[in-house]
Parts: C-alpha cells; sequence; structure tokens
C-alpha cells in the first residue's frame, strides 16, 4: 500500500475514534475496544494507563463523576501515524455546567488501531480556577507567571 493510501486508511480511523467518542456512553463503553489496540496507553492531566480495560476504567470512573458527559470534536488532523483531535467535554446541560476543552493527540498502528492517546488540557483554568479559594490562588499564581503587559 502506499503511503497515501496508508494516511487515508489512517483518517479513516481518526474518523472511527471521533464516531466513539461522540457516542460514548456509560453504557456503550465496550466500543472503546473497536479502536485502542490492546496495548494501548491513555494519558491525561490526571491519569496515565496502559491497556484497552484500563482505558475503560478511566472513562468508567469519569461517567460516575458526571453520568451525563459527553464529547465533541470541533476540529480533527492527521499527518502519517499521528492524529489531532480539538474537543469540547461537557458535563451537564444547564447554565453553568463544566466545560473542558482540550486537544488530544493519537498515535496510529497500521491498522488504524490506537497506540496512544494523550490528552492535553489545562486543569488548571477549566477545573481548579472554578474552586472558591482555591481558584483565588490559581489566577493570582497566573498573574504572577504571566509575561507583563507593555
Amino acid at each position: 500500500m502506499t503511503a497515501a493510501g496508508r494516511d487515508i486508511n489512517r483518517a479513516a480511523a481518526l474518523e472511527r475514534l471521533v464516531t466513539v467518542m461522540e457516542g460514548l456512553r456509560e453504557d456503550r463503553l465496550d466500543t472503546l475496544e473497536t479502536v485502542y489496540a490492546p496495548q494501548a496507553r491513555f494519558v491525561d492531566p490526571f491519569n496515565a494507563v496502559e491497556g484497552v480495560e484500563a482505558i475503560r476504567g478511566v472513562f468508567a470512573h469519569g461517567f460516575r463523576q458526571c453520568p451525563d458527559m459527553r464529547f465533541s470534536v470541533t476540529a480533527r488532523a492527521v499527518d502519517g501515524d499521528h492524529g489531532l483531535l480539538r474537543w469540547r467535554m461537557r458535563c451537564g446541560e444547564a447554565p453553568g455546567a463544566l466545560v473542558i476543552e482540550g486537544m488530544t493527540e493519537v498515535v496510529l498502528a497500521d491498522d488504524g488501531q490506537v497506540l496512544l492517546h494523550e490528552d492535553h488540557w489545562d486543569p488548571a483554568a477549566q477545573i481548579y480556577e472554578q474552586v472558591p479559594l482555591l481558584g483565588w490562588l490559581m489566577r493570582r499564581i497566573r498573574r504572577r507567571l504571566a509575561a507583563p503587559l507593555d
């Protein structure tokens, strides 16, 4: 198969991952097995696990914390065996519901299965700063570390 053919297959594989993520529900965690390699690694600001069962456990925990958790992918790109997804995770529909925005880097095997899923998002700005006392401290630290405005 040509390099272009592999990229097309990887683009299709990335779309399968998007479909699984956007359709993920607590009772559909078995769909993760359709896109992740058995030895896949999952990394986010709070977890670093290996294997589909462990990945399933991370999402199961997320649904226990937020039963109505939903993902929507807003942008995607594929370059060779790497895929990038821009996403929004929403916990609830009410105004003021927790919304986290982030980016996922995936490494895809030749067969299109996900070998590595690494989430990049800022828990300080998107979670910690929402907690009253902790938020004050995090905002203060952020202001001190920010480059001065000239």
